[in-house]
């Protein structure tokens, strides 16, 4: 049985190990980093710590992504947009030495994630139910620039994947993802402005804080849609790191409520990443094929530093079961599933 966190208090104890592991429907949980205990040389430590906000919008005909993110000695901002009709992707990324500039909210709930510099400017500002992302990145693209304006909606109520994994040595995953984000604005890009608004598009957050092993390996899994009777459906899933005997991050999640799945196998041809992908629970609550028709491939090798992804766009199909019996039935929903090797 996988452990559920049900009381507020901080990650780490002032020893620096983890307070509790598992999951909860709910951010309970300080992001008291500072406690960190991993290295003996207690000013590296800086230099492990990973943390990043990592926000995604799918569209009717497209996926825009935009992250600010601070690995300890460097910073990544990057965004990118995947166009589902004509197949194709954009991505830029901005890297900063030593992450200069770049701020980063203690915690999911509230704060001020951002970053500015004559190229581009970064800002998610997060106050009680109310999210908003300002990004405007001078020539993004075609010699055009990619601008956005986006408030995304979060009722106290909405449920998400909050999980705490520890790692040996004292490391450490601490993750909050949330799908199927209501979300109002627009989004320029490549000359053209997309009105959005919750019936047209939903957005998504991959909240990251943690100390990895340095040679890390994961898989995740993601989509924010609608089923054919309109309910809002998101899926949540993946493998690859730390001991996850307390919790997996694996769930669906049916009009903003999680339905936790355990002991789900991915089956999927790492030699060929294009090929179908599989989920299966052992329960069979979760049964889906995962058709991909895009391999955003990005890679990074400089030597100590190594970041290599295949994130796949495609479609899911299949069914779930609800925690009440009831068969929701996936046609075609659009989301990714990657398979991502790091050193860091």
């Amino acid at each position: 049985m996988e452990k559920l966190i049900t009381q507020p208090g901080p990650l780490l104890q002032p020893d620096g190990k983890l307070a509790t592991v598992g999951w909860s429907p709910f951010p309970l949980l300080d992001s008291n980093l500072e406690k960190a205990n991993f290295y003996k040389l207690k000013f590296l430590q800086p230099l492990r710590l990973k943390r990043w906000d990592y926000y995604g919008l799918t569209t009717k005909t497209h996926y825009f992504s935009f992250t600010v993110s601070d690995i300890g000695y460097l910073g990544m901002i990057f965004a990118y947009a995947i166009d589902f009709e004509k197949k194709v992707m954009y991505e830029e990324t901005v890297a900063i030495p030593f992450a200069a500039g770049v701020k980063i909210a203690r915690n999911s709930p509230d704060g001020v994630t951002e970053f500015e510099n004559k190229k581009v400017r970064m800002r998610f500002t997060t106050q009680a139910e109310q999210r908003k992302l300002s990004i405007a990145w001078k020539n993004f693209e075609d010699g055009k620039d990619l601008n956005a304006e986006l408030e995304l909606n979060l009722p106290e109520k909405h449920e998400s994947m909050n999980l705490v994994i520890p790692i040996e040595n004292n490391r450490f995953y601490f993750n909050r993802k949330i799908n199927c984000i209501p979300t109002r604005g627009f989004v320029e890009y490549k000359g053209n402005r997309f009105e959005i608004s919750p019936n047209n598009a939903l957005g998504n957050l991959d909240w990251g804080r943690g100390v990895w092993a340095y040679d890390s390996f994961w898989v995740w899994a993601s989509a924010s849609g609608f089923t054919e009777d309109q309910r809002t459906i998101g899926l949540n899933m993946g493998f690859g790191f730390g001991d996850m005997s307390a919790s997996a991050e694996n769930a669906f999640i049916l009009d903003g409520k999680v339905h936790k799945i355990e002991n789900l196998k991915f089956q999927y041809n790492s030699q060929d990443f294009m090929q179908p992908w599989t989920m299966t629970s052992e329960d069979k609550r979760l049964q889906l094929i995962f058709t991909p028709f895009l391999d955003r491939h990005a890679r990074t090798d400089a030597k100590v530093l190594l970041s290599d992804v295949h994130q796949m766009f495609g479609k899911y199909s299949g069914t779930l079961i609800t925690n009440d019996g009831e068969t929701i039935k996936i046609q075609d929903l659009i989301g990714f599933a990657e398979e991502h090797h790091a050193r860091w």
